[in-house]
C-alpha cells in the first residue's frame, strides 16, 4: 500500500447522517519542520488520487518536498478514502450516507492538526473539485490557512455546474444495474464518460484537433478512452456520491448562506486561477470570489484545453503558470 490511512471512528455528517468507521486515506511527502508549519495540503479532484496529485509537485518545483511538508489527503467517494465501494457493510452502494465537502475537511482537519500535529498551513491548492476544498480550507479555518490557490473551481457551486452534473448522473442512472441491480453498470459508466468528455475541454479544442497533442488521432478516440477509463477505474456509486459532494458545494453555508459574508471572512492570501474556455466554472464568478476576499487575486490562463488545462501533465505552460502563483503565494 502506497498511502497511510487514518481511522477517524463514526463521523457526524453536515447533513445529520452518520458515516460508519470512517477512514481516511493519505500520503505525505517531506520533513515538517521544527515549527510544524511548513505544510502543503493537496486535496483530490473528483476522479484523482494522491498518485494523481504527485503532478502538482516535485524537486525544484513551487511545491517542492525538499522545503515543504505535502500532505495529499483522499476525498471519501474516492475509493481510497471511505467510500460507498469500501465502506462498512451497512453504507455500500446506495446506501452510503451524503458527504459534503464541509465533512472533507474536519476529516482533513483532524489528520493534520490532531493526528500529524501540525500548528498551521502554508497552503492549501488543488485543481477542480480539491479546489473547491481550498475555498472550504481558508472559510472554515481562517486563523490556521496562510494561502489558497483554487485551480478552475469555485466557492459555490453555481446553476450551471449543477446542471452540467444532473445530466453527467442522469446518463450513469438511465442504466438498467440501478433498477435491478443485477451486472454491473458498465453501459452507464460508459454514457457517463462520453458526456463527461465534451464539457471538459473547449469548442476549439475539438474544431481544432488539440486533442492529437494529448495522443488521440480523433475525436472519437478521446470519448472512448474516457469511457474506458470510467468503466475501468471507477465505481458508479463512488462517482454518484463526489458528485452529490459538488452539486452542494457552497461555503456560503457557513455564514447562513451569505457567500459574500463567507469570502470576506478568508483572511488567507488567495490566488484564484481560472480558465476562460472550462464549461464547468466561469472566470466570471472566479472574479467576484477574488474581489470579495479581502486579500483575494484573479489569474487567468487562456487553453483549448478548458477545464482540462489543470490536469497533471496536460500542459508544461499550465505548470509553470501555477507554480508561479503558488510561489506568490506563498511569499518570501
Amino acid at each position: 500500500m502506497d498511502h497511510s490511512v487514518l481511522e477517524l471512528g463514526d463521523v457526524a455528517l453536515d447533513s445529520g447522517e452518520t458515516l460508519l468507521s470512517a477512514r481516511l486515506a493519505y500520503r505525505t511527502y517531506g520533513e515538517l519542520n521544527a515549527a510544524a508549519d511548513n505544510v502543503v495540503v493537496l486535496p483530490t479532484f473528483f476522479t484523482g488520487t494522491h498518485r494523481r496529485n504527485e503532478g502538482f509537485f516535485g524537486p525544484g518545483r513551487a511545491i517542492d518536498p525538499a522545503r515543504h511538508f505535502v500532505v495529499s489527503v483522499n476525498m471519501f467517494g474516492n475509493g481510497l478514502s471511505t467510500s460507498p465501494s469500501c465502506a462498512a457493510p451497512a453504507q455500500r452502494g446506495r446506501d452510503f450516507p451524503r458527504v459534503s465537502l464541509i465533512d472533507n475537511v474536519r476529516a482533513q482537519h483532524r489528520l493534520l492538526f490532531e493526528h500529524i500535529g501540525v500548528s498551521r498551513i502554508a497552503l492549501v491548492a488543488g485543481w477542480s473539485m480539491a479546489g473547491c476544498q481550498a475555498y472550504h480550507w481558508a472559510a472554515m479555518y481562517p486563523d490556521l490557512v496562510d494561502a489558497i490557490v483554487p485551480v478552475c473551481a469555485s466557492a459555490r457551486t453555481s446553476v450551471n455546474n449543477r446542471v452540467f452534473l444532473e445530466g453527467i448522473k442522469a446518463a450513469l442512472l438511465v442504466d438498467p444495474y440501478f433498477a435491478t441491480g443485477e451486472g454491473a453498470p458498465v453501459a452507464g459508466l460508459s454514457a457517463f464518460g462520453r458526456v463527461y468528455a465534451g464539457w471538459a475541454y473547449s469548442p476549439e479544442f475539438f474544431r481544432d484537433g488539440h486533442y492529437r497533442a494529448l495522443g488521440f488521432g480523433s475525436a472519437e478516440e478521446l470519448l472512448v478512452d474516457w469511457e474506458r477509463d470510467h468503466v475501468d477505474n471507477w465505481d458508479a456509486y463512488d462517482l454518484l456520491a463526489k458528485l452529490w459532494a459538488w452539486q452542494h458545494a457552497d461555503i456560503g453555508g457557513l455564514h447562513g448562506g451569505d457567500l459574500v459574508a463567507a469570502l470576506r471572512a478568508i483572511r488567507a492570501r488567495a490566488i484564484v486561477i481560472g480558465c476562460p474556455q472550462d464549461k464547468y466554472f466561469s472566470v466570471e464568478d472566479n472574479a467576484f470570489e477574488a474581489e470579495h476576499i479581502p486579500r483575494g487575486e484573479l489569474r487567468l490562463y487562456s487553453s483549448p484545453l478548458g477545464h482540462c488545462v489543470a490536469g497533471p501533465g496536460n500542459d508544461p505552460a499550465f505548470a509553470t503558470f501555477f507554480d508561479t502563483a503558488v510561489r506568490d503565494a506563498l511569499g518570501p
